[in-house]
């Protein structure tokens, strides 16, 4: 007579542990949304919220807060949300080889180089404009990578969420850049901002 541990599996059970599996390995691959999205969140939270009330929305600063101390809140938060997106990148590639590492390896490198422009093109551009202009351009060149970034990244790993996310991101940013320097701020630290965060706390409820 077989025990219980040497019974055969049914084929209802052996699907339910593939499909487990599977919902498991898809998770790894798209990483923790807490650690990809909810720290850029609080970054550009903190950051253009300070760009905010250095502008104001009528011309006049709405706290005594300079550009260039603006620009260190904002710079301080990206280094420390880039380096836990970082973690949480590498903590998603451990163990995983082939075509995923590819294509994870050369969107990083995509990444680097669009940034890398921005900051070429804006540093040429803004010593042309007046400072709130440099400003904008900063900030609307930099949205802009992520989000084309953040569709071609969807259409990569076809993940529908990163997709709209990316589209998110290009609508923000072109209606703060059409409305000028303190919309752009002010878009940008609450519905981005804000935006990221919900939709890290979002995605990882819906992934569990």
């Amino acid at each position: 007579m077989m025990s219980e541990d040497e019974q055969v599996t049914s084929p209802e059970e052996m699907l339910r542990l593939i499909e487990e599996q599977r919902e498991a390995t898809t998770r790894r691959l798209r990483g923790d949304p807490l650690l990809l999205y909810v720290p850029w969140g609080v970054a550009w939270l903190l950051g253009f919220t300070a760009f905010f009330l250095h502008y104001g929305l009528d011309g006049h600063p709405y706290a005594p807060i300079s550009q260039m101390q603006a620009l260190a809140v904002l710079m301080g938060a990206q280094i420390v949300a880039g380096a836990v997106a970082a973690f949480g990148i590498v903590r998603m590639s451990m163990g995983i080889r082939g075509d995923h590492t590819a294509r994870g390896t050369m969107f990083g490198y995509a990444w680097f180089a669009g940034m890398l422009l921005v900051v070429v093109i804006a540093t040429r551009v803004s010593a042309l404009l007046p400072p709130e202009e440099s400003g904008l351009v900063w900030g609307g060149a930099s949205l802009m990578i992520v989000a084309v970034l953040h569709m071609a990244g969807g259409a990569i790993w076809l993940n529908w969420p990163m997709f709209f996310i990316g589209a998110w991101v290009a609508g923000v940013d072109a209606v703060g850049v059409l409305l000028g320097a303190g919309w752009h701020a002010l878009l940008t630290a609450v519905l981005l901002g804000g935006g990221f965060i919900v939709a890290g706390l979002w995605l990882r409820r819906d992934g569990r």
